[in-house]
């Protein structure tokens, strides 16, 4: 018999964060995302809860917790694209279709209540969350912004009636045995043309007081199009600064400014957290955070993790000054090879630009979207 139970009290909750800890129990390529971050979005004042609505259910198995899901309505997205989508994601569920399938249609249910016409996903409150579902790279490692599953969950939910709509690539880089010579030339063309240069910064906290405006508005005008993403809102903005403010390092960081210091390109990597992780719950032990402060200031690896460029500048080669960037941040430091995490397949620049590496794609993730009845 499977239960389904919407999520209300706080053993419910502590159930639902805790499941894909349990069921990826000893598997080396989960890495299971902060659990003071995740209990965050039970929260009255949860950073979304302006502009999402959302639920989450849990299944239960002949009275065994056997998988979860949430639904979410980001309101603003809808507004913006003139939908009326919902989106799933924190799907979890052990091997079996029909836990897969309540689960579901307890998500469909909701939406067609709320007055939605479409389910898609895995998709998060915004696209700075876990996306995607794993349908390629089950045996690579996984980065700390992005969730693992097990290959059944492809069948499951394509069963159910969900076809593809989005895929997104992942590589990893490494720096190419040919000298970096040329591509500096290239770049100090590029910068004398146009009047640019490379943006200074301290530390982290400089870095932030200096460029996160700029940041905030290249992100705006260059993600405006891209699937999943949507507007930011300041307490989206605040999130994103406490965030990154501990893990941003000068050395791993790239911002490319115009004659009158307006940012027309940026880029930065963070250390890899997700080896810290590997085999916890996720949860703020003495171990973990040792692990993680030594990954912070002793990085084998890094993650890209968020690209934004002007648009008048696309076609003005500033894409090979942040290369020449990148290629320095793998051979002026320790750092073995940069993870690019999710890039959307038919992003023909970015995906160019990883050509100038030795690039391994590693994993590919996709979106779900299915019409309601």
């Amino acid at each position: 018999m499977i239960d389904i139970q919407e999520v209300t009290t706080r053993h419910q909750q502590r159930e639902f964060l805790e499941f894909p800890i349990r069921l990826y129990k000893g598997n080396p390529f989960f890495v299971p995302p902060l659990y003071a971050d995740e209990q965050k979005m039970f929260r009255k004042n949860y950073v979304y809860s302006d502009c999402c609505q959302w639920v989450c259910y849990n299944a239960y198995k002949d009275g065994v917790m056997a998988g979860r899901i949430q639904g979410i309505i980001q309101v603003a997205a809808n507004e913006k694209n003139h939908e009326r989508r919902a989106r799933f994601n924190r799907f979890d569920a052990i091997d079996d279709p029909m836990v897969s399938k309540a689960l579901f249609d307890a998500v469909e249910r909701w939406a067609r209540e709320k007055g939605m016409d479409t389910v898609c996903g895995p998709l998060s409150f915004s696209d700075l969350e876990r996306e995607g579902l794993l349908i390629e790279g089950f045996d690579q490692p996984q980065t700390f912004e992005e969730q693992y599953n097990a290959p059944y969950y492809q069948q499951h939910i394509e069963q159910l009636g969900y076809s593809k709509e989005v895929d997104w690539l992942e590589y990893r880089l490494r720096a190419p045995e040919t000298d970096e010579e040329d591509l500096d030339k290239l770049t100090d063309f590029i910068f004398r043309r146009y009047k640019l240069h490379f943006g200074p910064s301290k530390n982290a906290k400089d870095f932030l007081a200096r460029y996160k405006d700029g940041i905030f508005r290249l992100l705006d005008q260059s993600y405006e199009g891209l699937y999943g993403t949507v507007p930011f809102t300041d307490r989206m903005k605040a999130l994103m600064i406490d965030n990154f403010r501990l893990v941003i390092d000068p050395k791993y960081t790239a911002v490319i400014l115009d004659e009158n210091d307006r940012m027309v390109c940026f880029g930065f990597a963070i250390p890899s957290l997700a080896s810290a992780l590997v085999g916890t719950k996720g949860k703020y032990t003495p171990r973990v955070l040792l692990r993680l402060l030594r990954n912070i200031r002793h990085p084998k690896i890094i993650d890209l993790c968020l690209i934004g460029v002007d648009p008048e500048y696309l076609n003005r080669g500033v894409s090979a000054a942040f290369a020449s960037a990148i290629l320095h941040m793998l051979r002026d430091t320790d750092v073995e090879y940069a993870e690019t995490n999710l890039n959307l397949e038919d992003n023909y620049a970015i995906l160019n630009l990883w050509r100038r590496f030795d690039a391994e794609q590693a994993k590919r993730r996709r979106a779900y979207v299915k019409k309601l009845p």
